[in-house]
């Protein structure tokens, strides 16, 4: 390109009127990209995305098994509850984001456990890369949300790592623990912490028990300083890093509520308060023993999917 004389002293060469980006990614988190991020599992919480139930999930009987689902559904009835899921955020001054798929996209049966698919930091999000077939491909349309949306994606899963959010979580700002099994793979852990490192973030992984699906199943933190596990199913080296940094750790209310009406799955509005399936009496009763106001929604045709609230909620935003 030919330029005139003194062309190396205008901006577009770093002369005069040149304006440098000195500001760090996160300093530019709420105004060049949006609001997004965590450092916990109990702080205020400001966005969510969700992914209303459709015709993806009109399978047969025969089909259930192989689309992971626990039963057929009735769709009607499924998205019905799933609009008093999210009526109950925004009653609650949480913003909700829906899941976007891109035109003419096939929408895939699990698409709606948004938990599994997206996982935050406190600068950005990082992108779920499914460990079966079945579900392969649903984080496009996540990535494509995200996006859409302005959440910066610092993290996309590459080679044989496989990785599902909801393995991952936050013990404070400078630890995170995620969980090894069928789900994620030590491919993915390393991937997720050397990314974490360059935040001056620690990563534990911890092994989980066969025969479950994800890390959020086994632990639930509702304050800064009280944690409810699953016993028989928490590792207790867990537990012993929750203690060490002050927490209390205590089981959850009703292991037979948790296993017949997914009482554990919920999900964390703010300190010392949850939204959590309704018909779970004895969870509801002690947990309200203990400080922590509980709202029930109604999910029992969802449930049939093989998840409720917690798994169709994915977190984008909580206060920092």
């Amino acid at each position: 390109m030919q330029t005139k004389n003194n062309a190396v002293d205008t901006a577009a060469f770093g002369g005069q009127g040149w304006s440098p980006r000195i500001r760090s990614h996160a300093m530019e988190i709420g105004d060049i990209w949006a609001g997004c991020g965590l450092d916990s599992e109990w702080k205020p919480l400001k966005t969510v995305l969700v992914h209303r139930p459709g015709p993806e999930l009109s399978v047969s009987r025969d089909q259930a098994n192989a689309c992971q689902l626990a039963e057929p559904l009735d769709v009607q009835k499924a998205g019905q509850e799933h609009d008093r899921m999210v009526k109950i955020y925004r009653e609650n001054q949480v913003e909700v984001q829906m899941l976007t798929p891109g035109p003419q996209a096939p929408v895939l049966p699990n698409q709606l456990y948004c938990a599994d698919l997206v996982a935050m930091t406190p600068q950005g999000a990082i992108l779920a890369r499914p460990a079966s077939t079945v579900r392969a491909g649903e984080e496009r349309w996540v990535a494509r949300t995200l996006g859409m949306l302005g959440i910066p994606v610092l993290k996309t899963l590459t080679g044989t790592a496989t990785f599902e959010g909801a393995d991952l979580m936050w013990l404070d700002p400078a630890t995170a623990v995620i969980g090894r099994g069928l789900r994620t793979n030590q491919a993915a852990i390393d991937q997720i912490t050397s990314l974490l490192s360059e935040m001056d973030i620690t990563t534990l992984a911890f092994d989980l028990p066969f025969g479950t699906m994800h890390f959020m199943g086994m632990l639930r933190i509702v304050d800064k300083d009280l944690a409810f596990v699953w016993p028989r199913r928490t590792p207790y080296a867990l537990v012993t890093a929750l203690k060490d940094r002050g927490f209390q750790v205590r089981s959850l209310p009703s292991e037979a509520e948790a296993l017949s009406r997914m009482a554990f799955n919920f999900v964390v509005l703010g300190p010392k308060k949850i939204m959590l399936p309704a018909g779970n009496p004895k969870t509801v009763a002690g947990y309200e023993n203990q400080g922590i106001h509980c709202i029930p929604v109604p999910v029992d045709e969802l449930q049939k999917a093989n998840g409720a609230v917690g798994c169709m909620t994915g977190i984008l935003h909580r206060e920092i």
